[in-house]
């Protein structure tokens, strides 16, 4: 067949799917009916994975009874909270977590310049103190673990503060 110029024709094995399209190709695609968190593709009203791939499975479950039901359901509520993964959600830094290490470093750096001890924050009744009266108080460390992780951050503060004073 080579010798005539007769061409083979094209194989119908071929896979249909978008190799190189991402979730955020989709989610500009579609609107705000999409939203991608953590390189996954998710609906916003169902809060459920799709396949970013498959621009048909998309399709296809926009058009379901189920969707179209909790579109419904969302804009009734017109504010759901958007599903994210879990990695996004470990990631973000809450208010709570940045007052806790804030009341922690403030609590090393009152005990460095009253030259207090950690061991001290030890003590059952210091302890007491801490979680009845002062907001965050019982999330203070042991003396071990405050001497490792947030002793360096106050020296070196110190320091600093040392070094401008003296110039």
């Amino acid at each position: 067949m080579e010798r005539f110029g007769v061409k083979s024709a094209p194989s119908r094995n071929r896979s249909k799917t978008a190799l190189y399209v991402t979730p955020q190709d989709r989610v500009t695609e579609f609107g705000s009916e999409l939203h991608e968190d953590g390189g996954k593709l998710f609906c916003t009203s169902c809060n459920v994975v799709l396949n970013h791939v498959r621009k048909s499975a998309i399709n296809d479950h926009l058009k379901s009874k189920t969707h179209t039901k909790r579109k419904a359901e969302f804009e009734e509520q017109n504010m759901r909270k958007k599903q994210r993964t879990l990695t996004a959600s470990l990631q973000c830094n809450s208010t709570a977590q940045t007052e806790k290490s804030s009341v922690i470093q403030d609590f090393v750096k009152m005990c460095l310049e009253a030259n207090i001890p950690l061991e001290k924050a030890d003590h059952p009744s210091v302890r007491a103190f801490l979680s009845r009266y002062v907001k965050n108080g019982s999330s203070i460390p042991k003396s071990e673990q405050l001497r490792k992780a947030y002793l360096p951050d106050g020296y070196d503060n110190e320091n600093q503060l040392i070094n401008t004073e003296d110039r």
